[in-house]
């Protein structure tokens, strides 16, 4: 069931991550038009996808179609599902030594078959603007000029957006994806957090949650976080998605006690797609020697 949009029955506050991106997404787009005018290039985003699982193929479109309203073409590579890893990685390969190619998005989950470690690290780094690869996961790590994962980077611009400062505070991440998980507590530790993280398989983790100032669940079990864990006055980011639009988090009865919450959907997902574009308008100024807002 869809979670409420309203916060006329809450205590928390929600955080619009819907109105958020679509600021993101209208610089981005300025910024592809002056491109354009002043090179005669239009920055491109290559989409592969291995195969046709629904949920991958509803992502895919919608990305290109938030690609097409910023002024960046989507060039999109659809693959079988049969397809093995070395063809994937030839794939990859091929589009990271094209010119034309700014940036480039593998979709994933690849496939049971497929090696996702290798597939991601066949992209160029300076490709790399969903930040899967470990070149990537290092500048995070130590807070260097690179591309964030897009979901993380979505979510720490989401609390500036809504003037959360992690300094000093306890944040609390359950959950421990390369790309998800493990990140955002890299970047909330860079913002002198004080960070813990846990996961599905965590011992008494109802009290580690009960100190969070900052949770957030990233852990891919339906209202795995119960609301009555949820520390008062805390903000909540969950980053889950199941079947029947529910987050990893108890959404009502934590509503009641943070300060501050993201609904699923409308708070972390369309983060991410407008981190993706404003990271493949940032990697294609590099690649075509343009400085940001010259």
């Amino acid at each position: 069931m869809t979670q409420p949009m309203t916060d006329s029955a809450l205590s928390a506050r929600l955080m619009d991550g819907t109105a958020v991106a679509r600021r993101i997404a209208e610089r981005t787009a300025a910024r592809a038009a002056a491109l354009t005018e002043r090179t005669g290039a239009t920055p491109c985003l290559a989409t592969v996808l291995v195969g046709e699982d629904p949920a991958s193929v509803t992502y895919v479109r919608m990305k290109r179609n938030r690609c097409e309203k910023a002024g960046i073409r989507s060039r999109h590579v659809p693959l079988p599902a049969a397809t093995t890893t070395e063809e994937l990685i030839a794939t990859l390969t091929a589009l990271s030594a094209d010119p034309e190619v700014h940036g480039i998005l593998l979709q994933h989950p690849a496939g049971p078959h497929i090696d996702e470690r290798a597939a991601f690290e066949a992209i160029a780094p300076e490709k790399d603007v969903d930040g899967v690869t470990m070149r990537s996961f290092a500048a995070m790590g130590f807070a260097l000029p690179g591309f964030a994962s897009c979901t993380p980077g979505g979510i720490m611009r989401l609390l500036d957006a809504y003037d959360v400062d992690p300094t000093g505070k306890r944040a609390v991440v359950v959950g421990r994806s390369a790309i998800l998980g493990k990140p955002v507590g890299m970047m909330l530790l860079a913002r002198d957090a004080t960070v813990t993280y846990c996961h599905s398989r965590t011992q008494d983790l109802s009290s580690l949650v009960r100190e969070a100032d900052i949770l957030v669940a990233a852990v891919g079990r339906p209202e795995f976080i119960k609301g009555a864990d949820i520390k008062p006055g805390a903000v909540v980011v969950d980053a889950g998605y199941n079947p029947g639009n529910v987050g990893d988090v108890e959404f009502t009865a934590a509503a009641e006690r943070a300060s501050l919450i993201t609904p699923v959907p409308g708070g972390v997902g369309p983060m991410t797609i407008a981190v993706l574009l404003e990271q493949t308008l940032d990697a294609a100024e590099r690649q075509l020697g343009v400085t940001a807002g010259a």
